[in-house]
């Protein structure tokens, strides 16, 4: 009996003791080991034609260990393909994996589901691409087939994905390596990610979250996800698998206090610490002084600078230099260091993206220079370059034989586009063969190459006129914080804490540094310490003194009990709807000419929560124009402009000149030689004159 006990008691160790490891390599971050994530084909449903291909980008992070890849294919096929004649093959970073023949049957509807070979796939960025061979021809006794566009046509439908298996690596890497996880597109998809503050944060202590906010949010890839604001309490801590807490040290919930480095005197120094991060990873900001605090948080805003800490410890410190540089506003933009080379037949494309601050707009006399040449086998009474500016075509050149092997295309950049903020330049090759009925089709034939000489020259402007379709500015000028002081409701609930969250996620998305203001009042702020600033004033009638005072000025006006909005000029609004909308109100300051001031407000906090989600994240950007907006609970969302239209008032000579830096080094240029010539005339007239006196008094 004892040696079955004894039994027993060794299995069960021998069973623990194997479990140790399994635990401990899922202690990577709490959740399930193994993870799928899945990322739907972009933009809207795409068709292959004839020999044509299409592409689609996935990311796999660093800290995944994949284990699998798949891909599902929903599409529909001509009714009239040649199945026996067509077919499709995928090809994973330009390594072809998979090849099929598409069915007619189903009325040529059907899905397909493929594993992709994980030793193709690469760290960051990768390309699956859809290369489709479609035919109609059945005709067995044709000498060559062809291929009619029209006809022979594949369709792939948007519920078509990419899922990747994985199992997140544990964090060895430090702060930089959770820094990462936190704004890692899984995590934020699955809203695992938290920025915490103390309940009843300070001003301080909201300064830096949102700075670290706006930091965490540039390396957020996800245009319909953001990373939530929030008090850290139990609640709000639940299903999270990355949490930043930043608290004054005595705000720290006990628990995380013992876990703080006390090498450091916190008087003088602000600690970034990485700690439980075998269990529940938190990362502390914390000081004792606040100056010190709002550092650290503009050392998280920069993602150059997390991503060096490959330790669990951050000491800053007043020496400490936190300051990213300013962002660069080139006039001359490269598209492609290395070049890119296209290869097949008919229809090829490269896309560039090119940065802008969002208040900025191309001006005239823009200009593209593309450097190219391409194979000289070419039909090319048929084939041609064409460039396109965010998908508007703005100029073409027919390929010629004699230029094949170094040809230049010139093109102005019409200022009617009215380009601003970021944008894509899209160069497309429609490489024709000749003789290309009888020509079989080869990947590497034919082919185009963008060199690396080509470029764009830009000349651009400030947008500054005070409309929600140049939001963000004025809070941001030229990717820099523009003097923002948030004016908080006198209670913050959570949807108070969200409507922040929302504001500074987008602001983030756009900010190209971590210089520039932000502060934080109450609402009983002094008017001398709201000028020369751009206000945000978050809250209702009742709860926000600066709403209050300003409620003539505002576009959506509350009756006199705060109760509901009221109907004007625009919108008829019933008593009871107008006391469930939420309104984005952006106006000019009434405390200093030349500022703004952004109301999002309500009735209730819910609702301006509601609204605040539409300046969250490029999913509802769109709908957000003009300088007045309201959300209801349905989802019905109204842009109106209130402000007179001003015109498009013709900027001064003296003004384009100073927008425009090789004119006016060409102006300052000429006025220095028209100087020096009058000088020179001067100096021989008096010559002259001297002359003539000495010669008289002789």
């Amino acid at each position: 009996m004892m040696k079955k006990q004894i039994m027993i008691g060794l299995i069960c160790l021998s069973l623990f003791l194997v479990q140790i490891p399994a635990a401990l390599a899922a202690a990577v971050l709490p959740g399930d080991a193994t993870m799928t994530y899945e990322t739907s084909f972009t933009g809207s449903e795409i068709s292959l034609t004839g020999t044509s291909s299409q592409q689609q980008y996935f990311t796999v992070m660093d800290y995944w260990n994949v284990d699998a890849v798949n891909i599902r294919l929903h599409f529909q096929v001509s009714q009239i393909n040649a199945e026996q004649q067509s077919s499709v093959t995928l090809s994973l970073n330009g390594i072809p994996f998979y090849s099929f023949r598409p069915s007619a049957e189903n009325n040529g509807e059907q899905s397909l589901s493929v594993p992709a070979p994980k030793g193709f796939l690469k760290e960051g960025s990768n390309t699956l691409s859809i290369q489709g061979n479609l035919k109609t021809d059945t005709e067995d006794y044709q000498l060559c087939s062809v291929n009619n566009t029209q006809d022979s046509w594949l369709h792939l439908f948007n519920t078509s994905n990419i899922s990747v298996k994985y199992a997140p690596k544990a964090i060895t890497g430090g702060i930089a390596d959770f820094s990462a996880r936190f704004s890692g597109m899984d995590t934020v998809k699955r809203g695992q990610s938290l920025l915490a503050v103390p309940e009843n944060a300070t001003g301080s202590e909201l300064e830096s979250a949102t700075y670290a906010l706006s930091g965490f949010a540039k390396g957020n890839t996800l245009n319909d996800k953001t990373i939530p604001l929030l008090p850290y309490r139990e609640d709000t801590l639940k299903d999270k698998r990355a949490v930043v807490l930043v608290a004054m040290y005595d705000h720290l919930p006990a628990t995380l206090k013992n876990l703080v480095s006390t090498t450091a005197d916190l008087s003088t120094h602000a600690v970034i610490q990485l700690v439980n991060k075998d269990s529940s990873p938190v990362l502390v900001v914390t000081s004792r002084d606040e100056s010190l605090l709002i550092k650290a948080g503009r050392f998280m805003a920069s993602g150059e600078l997390l991503s060096q800490i490959r330790e669990d410890l951050k000491l800053v410190d007043d020496a400490t230099d936190v300051a990213d540089p300013a962002p660069p506003i080139s006039s001359n933009v490269t598209f492609t260091e290395t070049g890119d080379k296209l290869t097949g037949p008919n229809h090829q494309e490269q896309t560039y993206f090119v940065s802008l601050p969002s208040n900025r707009s191309i001006a005239d006399d823009g200009k593209i220079s593309l450097d190219f040449r391409y194979a000289g086998n070419l039909d090319f009474e048929r084939s041609l370059v064409t460039v396109s500016i965010n998908n508007t075509p703005v100029g073409s050149k027919k390929l010629t034989k004699e230029l094949a092997n170094g040809d230049v295309l010139t093109l102005d950049v019409p200022q009617s586009l009215n380009i601003s903020g970021n944008f894509s330049v899209t160069v497309a090759f429609d490489l024709e063969m000749a003789n290309a009925i009888c020509t079989p089709n080869t990947e590497q034939m034919p082919w185009a190459y963008v060199s690396k000489e080509s470029m764009m020259r830009l000349n651009t402007k400030d947008r500054t006129e005070l409309l929600l379709s140049n939001y963000p500015y004025p809070f941001l000028r030229d990717g820099i914080f523009n003097r923002v002081a948030v004016v908080l409701p006198q209670e913050m609930d959570d949807y108070a804490y969200q409507s922040l969250g929302n504001i500074f996620n987008m602001l983030g998305q756009y900010a190209g540094g971590n210089t520039g203001d932000i502060h934080y009042y109450s609402d009983d702020v002094s008017a001398d310490n709201l000028k020369d600033n751009n206000i945000i004033a978050i809250g209702t009638y009742k709860n926000n003194k600066v709403i209050r005072d300003n409620n003539d000025k505002l576009f959506f006006k509350y009756n006199k009990d705060g109760s509901t909005l009221l109907s004007n000029e625009k919108i008829a609004i019933e008593e009871q709807y107008g006391a469930g909308i939420g309104t984005l109100q952006l106006l000019d300051s009434p405390y200093e000419s030349g500022r703004g001031l952004l109301a999002v407000t309500a009735v209730s906090s819910e609702s301006y929560y509601l609204v605040s989600k539409l300046i969250a994240s490029e999913k509802d950007r769109w709908k957000v124009y003009g300088d007045g907006v309201v959300a209801d609970k349905d989802g019905q969302v109204n842009a109106y402009r209130f402000k007179t239209l001003s015109g498009a008032a013709k900027e001064s000579t003296v003004a384009q000149i100073i927008e425009r830096s090789d004119v006016l080094g060409f102006v300052v240029a000429a006025v220095l030689m028209i100087t020096l010539v009058i000088v020179s005339l001067l100096l021989l007239l008096r010559k002259h004159m001297k002359k003539r006196g000495d010669k008289r008094e002789t």
